[in-house]
């Protein structure tokens, strides 16, 4: 189970940013299909291991190529370990800004910097980062010099340096600029309307990600490069470029760059004509995957001497040249990432890109959470998660957060329902390095004498309080079922959920048979369960319940059976009447089994209940070779075809066209079955 312009023109056409996506969509460390669990790059899921009172964002780390260890510095996290300011003026920011200690800068204000152009010249080992929405720049921006390492850039408004002129030679106004810098992640910030460019990647600039900003309103909108050195390793994903007429990016000479789901919009019916969109230049290696390009003039251009790959990308009303050739570099050799589908991309940017209120609350305003460790070798408040869990005091009203240090927990543990609020976060480098265990199975007799476990009984860790997180750990269920053949029932739960709000992001859930029961309290309780970044592993009815759950941007992997046969069931859903079932979606399914082998699920009513109305959904996926081509089955009388199942735009060798025995969604059905539906009013956010 390049002309010049007046000011008055220069900003027109300018839209606004909507908010609302869940922080969760945009976390760091995101899965690539394939991926070997916990082998995120020590940048991208490093621990968390600053104050109790730092809130999420202010620990957060890079993906892509900032997240590479490299030059003696282990991905890019910022200030993290510094304390966390909150500043209001230029001279504030100045002060923390080019300290040599290590902060968390919160810009709570607008600062208009003097004299205009000014760029404030940062030092190593720095999160700057605006509060909410309110975070503002304007007339300079910032500069990173020679050997300036670990330094994050979020969710800033930077803007309006323009001088008047539109190709401005005389003001080198930009919102960032590197030279020399590596280790820099610039992300969720709202870049426009500069003297010169919006960001520049320059002098041998290396391991920068550029994730999830809106770049418009400008002449030259990035450019990177400009040595004869191909040394610059760049990831620049998920980024709205609008209205932008040149280096969108420019790419000069990079050892790799990797572009992957931007948004390239030159508008009609403003002044503002784009030149060209993406430049691999020089000697440059690039790879631009999955991106959309609406209305741009040369769409895609690259030298003789580069290299450039294309793969899935969207050009919609695009004219001149558009470009392709050599083999460049296969980005998943460096770190994991995960795709989103082209054609979502304007939606998903248009609503995702930019400054979002959720992310940089003021220092003052955090709360700090209670924090309890757990460490095997007695160097942490309690040796066991389980004791940690007993320690949090019933009916607690705020988060409790169980930071459990590497190492192997052989447990049972449970969270009851008068627990809420509690997170229980491995702080190792790894998913893989907290691995919480314990192998009983429904057949297991129990130590009493009374009777057997049963299916959720099994569970080696059990949630039932609301507002439960997990993060950066593994739950496993390792049953022996070769072993075990004289017991009846093998079912091992690695991990049961039974609560509402329920936030699993960057975790491993492995065992083979009922690995993942997503549950609710009652059968007359909503219970939404949220899984991200993650992996998900069996092979018989391994993600089930009657949960309304989310597996999002996640790696669910196919095993093979105790004797190594290969078959079986990705999910059995047991839906109320009237709710939303499991969605698996911006996911992929594969794993080392036979081609054509498992169902992607089949119908769970519980007990025989004919009253269930059990739902699954797969849309946007990566299905491999080992989905049947008819992926829904009958299960216990109960006819798949008298229930919910349906697929939605999968791609892969396991995908397939529509037909009665392959329901697709239709756009209008797809467009009320996206994520926030499931989640209807809950936005997962880190704590």
């Amino acid at each position: 189970m390049s002309e010049n312009r007046s000011k008055a023109r220069h900003r027109r056409g300018r839209s606004v940013l909507a908010v609302g996506v869940p922080v969760a969509l945009t976390a760091a460390g995101v899965l690539g299909h394939g991926a070997d669990p916990g082998s995120l790059g020590a940048g991208a899921q490093r621990a968390v291991a600053a104050t109790a009172a730092a809130p999420a964002w202010a620990t957060a780390v890079a993906d892509g190529f900032a997240s590479v260890d490299s030059q003696g510095q282990n991905g890019t996290y910022g200030g993290r370990d510094g304390q966390v300011v909150t500043v209001r003026t230029q001279a504030e920011l100045e002060k923390y800004a080019t300290a040599t200690e290590p902060y968390v800068i919160v810009v709570a204000a607008t600062i208009d910097m003097n004299p205009v152009g000014k760029e404030i010249k940062v030092r190593s080992d720095k999160t700057i980062v605006g509060s909410g929405t309110s975070g503002h720049i304007v007339g300079g921006g910032f500069f990173l010099g020679s050997g300036v390492h670990n330094v994050i850039i979020r969710n800033l408004t930077i803007r309006d340096a323009y001088q008047g002129v539109w190709n401005d030679k005389e003001h080198d106004f930009d919102a960032i600029q590197m030279d020399g810098a590596h280790h820099v992640w610039i992300d969720h910030n709202d870049l426009r309307h500069m003297a010169d460019g919006l960001i520049d990647v320059r002098k041998d600039s290396t391991n920068v990600t550029v994730s999830w900003n809106k770049l418009s309103d400008d002449n030259k909108a990035f450019g990177i490069g400009w040595t004869d050195n191909v040394v610059t390793d760049i990831t620049i994903h998920h980024n709205w470029i609008r209205e932008t007429e040149q280096r969108n990016p420019s790419t000069d000479n990079a050892a790799h760059a990797h572009l992957y789901n931007n948004f390239l919009e030159d508008a009609a019916g403003t002044d503002i004509k784009s030149s060209y969109g993406n430049y691999s230049r020089g000697k440059t290696a690039m790879v631009l995957e999955n991106s959309f390009f609406q209305g741009m003039n040369n769409p895609v251009i690259k030298d003789t001497t580069a290299t450039l790959v294309q793969r899935g990308n969207v050009f919609s009303g695009t004219s001149g040249r558009n470009e392709s050739g050599g083999a460049a570099f296969d980005p998943k050799n460096y770190y994991p990432y995960m795709l989103d589908s082209a054609s979502n991309v304007p939606s998903l940017l248009k609503a995702g890109a930019g400054p979002r209120s959720s992310i940089g609350a003021s220092a003052a305003s955090v709360k700090a959470a209670t924090t309890l460790t757990v460490a095997k070798d007695g160097s942490g408040q309690y040796s066991t998660v389980q004791a940690a869990v007993n320690a949090v005091p019933a009916n607690n009203a705020s988060r409790v957060v169980i930071a459990v240090k590497p190492g192997t927990y052989r447990e049972t543990v449970k969270v009851p329902a008068n627990k809420p609020h509690v997170t229980i976060q491995g702080t190792g480098g790894s998913r893989k390095d907290t691995v919480i265990v314990y192998n009983n199975a429904a057949g297991t007799p129990k130590p009493d004498g009374s009777g057997t476990y049963g299916t959720g009984g099994s569970a080696t860790a059990a949630v039932e309080a609301d507002d439960f997180q997990a993060r950066n750990l593994t739950f496993s269920n390792d049953f022996d079922e070769k072993a075990n053949q004289n017991l009846s029932g093998h079912q091992a739960v690695a991990l049961r959920t039974a609560a509402d709000k329920v936030f699993l992001d960057g975790v491993i859930v492995d065992g083979d048979q009922d690995t993942l029961l997503l549950d609710t309290a009652a059968k007359d309780r909503l219970g939404r369960v949220y899984v991200v970044n993650s992996y998900v592993m069996g092979n018989v009815d391994f993600i089930f319940g009657r949960a309304t759950a989310v597996v999002d941007r996640s790696v669910i992997t196919l095993k093979k059976r105790w004797d190594g046969s290969s078959g079986g069931y990705v999910t059995a859903p047991s839906t109320a009447a009237n709710r939303k079932g499991i969605l698996i979606a911006n996911s992929s399914v594969g794993g080392d089994v036979s081609a054509a082998g498992f169902y992607l699920g089949r119908p769970w009513h519980a007990g025989g209940d004919a009253t269930l109305d059990p739902q699954t959904t797969v849309r946007n996926t990566t299905l491999g070779a080992a989905v049947k081509s008819t992926p829904w089955t009958d299960m216990s009388g109960f006819s798949w075809k008298d229930d919910r199942f349906a697929e939605y735009r999968n791609t892969g060798a396991g995908s397939g066209s529509a037909s009665t025995d392959r329901p697709q969604l239709t756009d209008a059905q797809a467009a009320a079955q996206e994520v926030a539906d499931w989640l209807g009013d809950w936005t997962p956010t880190a704590s």
